[in-house]
């Protein structure tokens, strides 16, 4: 083990209902800070999973996620979507 610090990374998406989810934001360190804070500010899903982080950032905005994540991706959309239900 290193001992080296993981650099944190944010990655936000979008689901149209329509198309894959979408990367409107990705950012690190201080920028991941925000992007995280603007969520939680508008009342989004903030889930937190490095290795799903590490993955998603590689993206580049405005990509579609790949398949490789859908099922996970769409547990999260389903999760989120519940709790407004409740809401």
């Amino acid at each position: 083990m290193s001992g080296r610090k993981e650099e944190k990374k944010a990655v936000a998406l979008r689901y149209d209902g329509v198309s894959a989810p979408k990367v409107t934001a990705r950012g690190f360190e201080g920028l991941a800070d925000e992007i995280i804070q603007l969520a939680k500010d508008a009342g989004v899903l903030v889930h937190e999973d490095p290795e799903l982080a590490n993955f998603l950032a590689k993206l580049e905005v405005g990509d579609e996620i790949p398949r490789e994540v859908y099922v996970i991706i769409a547990e999260l959309i389903a999760f989120a979507t519940w709790l407004n239900l409740k809401a």
